[in-house]
């Protein structure tokens, strides 16, 4: 069942059937890393290499110069929802080694991207398909007029939608220099010491949660600029008396927000914090982070999305569980290789596209004296020699009090403060501003490997709906040309041995806030979670606002002896933790959400409960045996 466009944007532009009281969202899951990394970006340069990489996410027919048409005949797409054959994307993250100044490709961990249903007095109605967005300035190099602060709404001043996420293990501990005004160093967000502008210079050590990229995108479409136009057919909505509300005769579409975490952990130690020299540097060449920047092309089937839109309201237990999707679930791992012949992972001498490194200590902080990028494939990423090589390759918005104008904002005139001649707008504001960016979430398939944090992470910012799930499988990094001297797996051998462990067992003597009977289970104890997940039992069954009573019910109802509550919405049940180990009782922090007087885990923690009070620990230890070819990599998430 298809819609043509012509048929969509009739049915959007009709009368809204009722006004939207709150806020719904789903997060979109992955059923991998990533499609692709390579040179291409069908929006901004169709039809030849882009200036730099990206990351690509979604279906298969993403190409150089793919067109919505073209995502129609997508067979398979990383995105669990199968009916959405859309095309995310976002520029690659690199580490420039001090020793060597060679650049390794940084993994991405995992990506997730919201959709959210905001309160309105519109009709929100499904992406008309091929509608082509990109939010964010490739160019910038200084930071935006808003500082560190989260926004927005364009009549409450600048909208800057980019930041970053740096989960720290001790929340007083800045991510950011204090008092930067962002020229040599990026700015914390006075409100969230977890988020700021530009990169932060020191390494992002929450537990389990490494640097993440935070980019919020439009939610207004002007259908007289048209789906390709993607320079001035979005706006921000305004709010409009506690709702957010689109400009007449624009449509208003689901407000997205994408989240990639990225594998800096990996790095852990080979670089000197808070000097001034943070070593990441994104695609483009830009050492400041301010350029973060993504694109999306919508291939939904539309009468699907509009479903959605109308039904669902899953929250962080993803899209995947909205209520009557009609094609199901996309299982499959979905990758294809780069259309640009040229290695743009592993480790290389240049960034692929010839970019140079700009901004703060490299120089060209304007962002506007840059060296045109090469489009040539030539040696821009020539590998370095192979006694370097490195096997690590991987992976919110400011506010102003600038008046606004009665003309809307388009996305592109809102990514870059430099480059924008357009006012702010009336364009009403697409959320509250401390309920713009949700908080960090947690991997459920896949870490990043080097590195094994001993403590939860107490920097998570306030959540939105307290909490993220992610769903982070396993898989090799697709893309750049298969090369020969790939690692071969390790074997693995693992030893297990099972003890038991009770409510009373040393730890803190306090319960955290957490009940110590409930529904007749008895509080076991903070326990932190694998992974691979220490309650496999049954992961996060769809029920509804979570709480701990109805964790154990639910966990009761399907016959296991334990159940686990996790970062305030989650649940997990089984009959024995794997892979964990008893946390002190801080550690399970977060408010219920469905009970804000009780506790329900924290990020990697769970709150467990048990039939007797007691839990069975099955722990694992892994001794790999690596051939002698093969980077040795110690530890695990």
């Amino acid at each position: 069942m298809k819609f043509t466009t012509a048929a969509a944007l009739t049915a959007m532009l009709g009368v809204a059937a009722s006004a939207k009281d709150k806020r719904t969202f789903a997060v979109l899951h992955f059923t991998n890393k990533q499609l692709t990394v390579a040179r291409a970006d069908p929006i901004v340069t169709p039809g030849k290499p882009s200036t730099h990489v990206h990351h690509v996410l979604g279906g298969n027919k993403f190409g150089l110069g793919s067109t919505g048409e073209d995502l129609k005949q997508s067979t398979c797409s990383t995105a669990k929802v199968k009916g959405d054959n859309s095309n995310y994307w976002f520029p690659s993250l690199y580490f420039k080694d001090p020793k060597s100044n060679n650049l390794e490709s940084v993994e991405l961990f995992y990506a997730n991207v919201y959709y959210f249903f905001e309160a309105t007095n519109d009709d929100i109605k499904a992406f008309p398909h091929g509608l082509q967005m990109l939010i964010g300035d490739p160019k910038l190099r200084t930071p935006p007029a808003t500082g560190g602060k989260t926004n927005l709404d364009p009549s409450k001043g600048p909208v800057n939608p980019i930041k970053w996420t740096c989960p720290r293990k001790n929340i007083d501990q800045p991510g950011w220099p204090v008092n930067s005004k962002g020229l040599m160093a990026g700015i914390q967000d006075p409100v969230n010491k977890g988020e700021g502008v530009g990169f932060p210079d020191v390494e992002c050590d929450g537990y389990a949660s490494p640097l993440r990229a935070d980019v919020h995108f439009p939610s207004c479409y002007n259908p007289e600029a048209g789906l390709t136009d993607y320079k001035n057919n979005m706006a921000w909505p305004q709010d409009n008396n506690g709702k957010a509300d689109c400009p007449k005769g624009w449509i208003h579409v689901p407000h997205l927000f994408f989240e990639a975490y990225w594998n800096t952990p990996a790095f852990s130690g080979r670089w000197e914090q808070g000097k001034g020299q943070q070593p990441f540097v994104l695609a483009n060449g830009d050492a400041t982070g301010y350029s973060l920047h993504a694109d999306f092309m919508s291939g939904w089937e539309e009468p699907l999305l509009q479903h959605i839109i109308d039904t669902c309201d899953t929250g962080t237990a993803g899209m995947e569980q909205c209520p009557g999707l009609f094609h199901g679930q996309n299982t499959e791992e979905c990758t294809i290789e780069s259309p640009v012949d040229e290695q743009a992972t592993g480790t290389l001498t240049k960034l692929p596209g010839n970019n140079p490194l700009t901004g703060w200590s490299y120089g060209a902080g304007d962002g506007g004296n840059q060296p045109s990028p090469s489009e040539s494939l030539s040696s821009s990423a020539a590998p370095a020699p192979s006694s370097s090589q490195s096997s690590a390759p991987a992976s919110s918005a400011p506010a102003s009090s600038a008046p606004a104008s009665s003309a809307p904002v388009s996305s592109a005139s809102t990514s870059s403060a430099s480059e924008s001649s357009a006012p702010a707008s009336s364009a009403p504001a697409s959320s509250v501003t401390d309920e713009s960016t949700p908080p960090a979430t947690d991997a459920t398939s896949s870490s990043p490997a080097t590195v094994q944090p001993t403590n939860p992470s107490e920097s998570e910012p306030a959540p939105t709906s307290q909490v993220q799930t992610s769903q982070a499988p396993s898989s090799t990094v697709p893309g750049a040309p298969v090369r020969t001297d790939q690692c071969k797996p390790a074997s693995v051998h693992t030893v297990y041995k099972t003890v038991t462990v009770t409510g009373s067992a040393p730890a803190s003597t306090s319960t955290g806030g957490a009940e110590r009977e409930v529904g007749g289970f008895k509080y076991a104890g903070c326990f932190k979670d694998a992974s691979t997940r220490s309650l496999k039992g049954k992961i996060r069954p769809n029920i509804g606002a979570m709480s701990n009573e109805k964790c154990v019910a639910e966990c009761k109802k399907l016959g296991f002896s334990a159940a686990g509550t996790e970062y305030g919405g989650q649940c997990y049940c089984g009959n024995e933790l794997e892979g964990s180990e008893r946390l002190d009782e801080s550690a399970c922090n977060v408010a219920c959400e469905d009970n804000a007087s009780s506790k329900c885990g924290g990020s990697w923690a769970l709150s467990v409960y048990s039939e007797t009070g007691e839990v069975s620990l099955k722990n694992s230890q892994r001794r790999r045996h690596m051939h002698d070819h093969m980077k040795r990599h110690s530890g695990r998430y």
